[in-house]
């Protein structure tokens, strides 16, 4: 009993490590769209406006797919191993998360590429505006998702 109590303390632990680095890349989208969004202000002697948002579209992506390939995964797992009853949490939110996973791919499909990003240009504060406006929604999503998933066991496994 004490293992199996030591193992679930432990696999809360790396559970709760790998949240964190994933919302450390989060942060990492959040500067990124900001350097990209603000440039308003944008001279020749900075970073070129297409390097920027590529950059801001392989953050996004990874994001994004951490999220739906793991993240979602481990607590949904781990929400089963705590016998939740989760399953309303995740029907009512993935689909409003799945929007913006879309939105996302719409706009790397537009920008991935200098090409791309220089055709599109005239867009870009638009679909900047829309994109930031989804993930603002998302990271909300995300957080209620790791609250009801996750985060409640804390207690349980201190």
């Amino acid at each position: 009993m004490l293992t199996e109590a030591k193992n679930t303390t432990e696999q809360w632990g790396n559970i709760d490590r790998m949240i964190s680095r994933w919302l450390k890349e989060r942060q990492e989208l959040i500067v990124l769209y900001c350097k990209v969004d603000g440039l308003k202000q944008f001279s020749t002697q900075d970073t070129p406006i297409t390097v920027r948002v590529q950059a801001l579209c392989d953050v996004l992506i990874d994001y994004v797919s951490a999220g739906h390939f793991e993240i979602y995964q481990v607590l949904m797992k781990e929400a089963e191993q705590f016998n939740d009853d989760y399953q309303h949490t995740i029907d009512r939110i993935l689909p409003l998360i799945q929007q913006s996973t879309e939105l996302a791919l719409d706009f790397n499909d537009q920008y991935s590429s200098a090409e791309l990003c220089a055709s599109n240009l005239d867009k870009l504060a638009r679909d900047l505006n829309q994109l930031g406006e989804k993930m603002v929604e998302r990271f909300d999503l995300e957080d209620k998702l790791i609250d009801s998933l996750h985060t409640c066991h804390r207690d349980m496994v201190a």
